[in-house]
Parts: C-alpha cells; structure tokens; sequence
C-alpha cells in the first residue's frame, strides 16, 4: 500500500484570500442593531469568525432557528455584507503569487470557508479564482462550522491530501482551533487581530501580515520539525 504523500494548502476564504472581515463585521453590527443589539466589534469577530450564520444568529437570538428562518436572516445579512464590500473586492497581498509558486511545487490548492455558497461565487467569481482550486468546501457543505474541523477534513479529502501534509491559511482563532481539532498546522494571517491573539495555539507555523512574506517549501519544512 503506498503512502499518500500529496501535500495541500488549504485557505479560509474571509480574512485570508480576501481583506474583507471589517465589512463582515460591519454587516453584523448593522444586522443586530436593526434588532437591538448592540455589539462591540473586536469581541464580536473573536467569539464568531468562522462560525456559520446560523449558529451565530442562534447564540445571539438566545434560540435555534428554523430553516426557513435562517434562510431570511442569512439572505439579509449576506446582501447587506456583498453591498458593502463589492466596491472594495480584492485579493489579499501575495495572494495570486503565492499560490501561482505553490502550484508549480505540486502543491493542492482548496478553500475551506463558512461562507454560503452566494459569497463564495461572489468572492471567487468575481476574482476569477476558482479555476485555481482543487477543491472546495463551504458551510453548506459540512453540518458544523469551525471550530470544529470538519470543513477543513472535507477539503482536504477533496483535494487527495492527508490532513498531516496539509496547512491551512487563518485569520481567526476559531479557525486555527479547527486546524489543530483536524490535526494539521497553520499560518496566521494578521489580517484582523494581532499576533498576541494566536499565542495558546501549538500548531501555527507562521505568523504574516500577507502572502508576499511566505515561501512554500520553508512552511512544510517548519510544518515537520
């Protein structure tokens, strides 16, 4: 039996491919607010990033929601966050490069987001980058949201890679807490909230403002030891 060997890269999409997690936030605040509850951003994004829309909605409401309910709710919040964010639509720093010299070292590319699937065409479509991934896996993909690792095992799986030869690409505590749940290491992106944010995690390799700061073979080699 032969051992697979296949290495992957596998990205969260909001807060890594794109700087985008202030809109987000602003598209929560604005959301709750219409519904009385005021919320203090940094806190908010710490305790949900990476969470799927229901189940914030679930925890802030104080009651879980039926689908239906959750559709109307999600399809408010989601227009309101693509509103906001579409003049600014871009990919993070390094971005196109780095994943243009991971694929040249034989390296699996997939996305493993919390996002719906209207953002992720939205974010992908709209920069010509999914022709670039192996794989992808979205909230509507996997019953729990990070951080439980579900989204990243499934994209892993799609993409032919054991979870111990790949790496995963997060801004957000929770995300990294999914990587390490699925046994695989990560790089931060210090996107949204600062290096200090990410100190009790044992499996983040590196630590970067953006993409232009990272080399591939360096990461699987920190990824080893």
């Amino acid at each position: 039996m032969t051992v697979n060997s296949q290495r992957a890269f596998i990205f969260d999409m909001d807060g890594t491919i794109v700087d985008n997690m202030s809109f987000h936030v602003k598209s929560w605040l604005e959301f709750f607010q219409r519904r009385g509850h005021v919320l203090d951003a940094d806190e908010f994004f710490r305790s949900t990033a990476g969470r799927q829309g229901h189940e914030i909605m679930s925890t802030y409401f104080g009651k879980t929601l039926t689908k239906e309910e959750s559709a109307a709710l999600d399809f408010e919040k989601e227009s309101l966050y693509r509103e906001l964010y579409a003049p600014h639509l871009a990919p993070t720093a390094g971005f196109v490069d780095f994943i243009a010299r991971a694929k040249a070292a034989g390296v699996k590319l997939a996305v493993a987001t919390a996002a719906p699937v209207e953002n992720i065409d939205f974010t992908l479509d709209g920069l010509d980058l999914r022709k670039e991934f192996n794989a992808i896996a979205g909230a509507a993909d996997v019953a729990r949201g990070k951080p439980a690792p579900d989204v990243f095992l499934l994209a892993a799986e799609r993409a032919g890679a054991l979870p111990e030869n790949s790496i995963v690409f997060e801004d957000a505590p929770l995300g990294v807490e999914a990587a390490r749940r699925a046994g695989m290491r990560a790089v931060v992106l210090t996107t949204t909230l600062p290096a200090e944010a990410f100190a009790e995690f044992d499996n983040v390799i590196a630590v970067v403002g953006d993409f232009s700061q990272l080399n591939v073979e360096d990461l699987f080699s920190a990824a080893i030891n």
